[in-house]
């Protein structure tokens, strides 16, 4: 024994066979990935379809939240891109159709 061996712990080699196969190895990964997909990416996905729908029926005198918390009477649905919202008596907005954030049921806001 050395002075060497104190300080670093000799390397022995390891007995013959002891590699899996790059399948096994990737296993995990690929079983990571499969469950991200499913936890992450398909329910995201399932939103987005749903709010492209409900934004594509929209029509006049629907009561609908914006998100950034505007509360509203659609007044003009026609145009594809903006949308006319009464917030208030004597009060109308412009906003993108796709800020919208929720459909509201009929009568939830006072009128307004």
């Amino acid at each position: 024994m050395s002075l060497l061996d104190f300080f670093v712990s000799p390397a022995y080699a390891q007995a013959a066979g002891g590699q899996p196969s790059g399948l096994i190895q990737f296993l995990p990964i690929v079983f990571m990935l499969i469950i991200f997909y499913f936890l992450m990416i398909r329910p995201q996905q399932k939103r987005m379809k749903e709010h492209k729908a409900m934004v594509a029926a929209l029509k006049k005198g629907d009561e609908v939240v914006t998100n950034g918390g505007l509360g509203g009477t659609l007044t003009k649905a026609e145009d594809d891109a903006y949308l006319s919202m009464k917030i208030s008596d004597g009060v109308e907005v412009k906003v993108q159709r796709q800020s919208i954030a929720a459909l509201l049921p009929k009568g939830t806001l006072k009128n307004s």
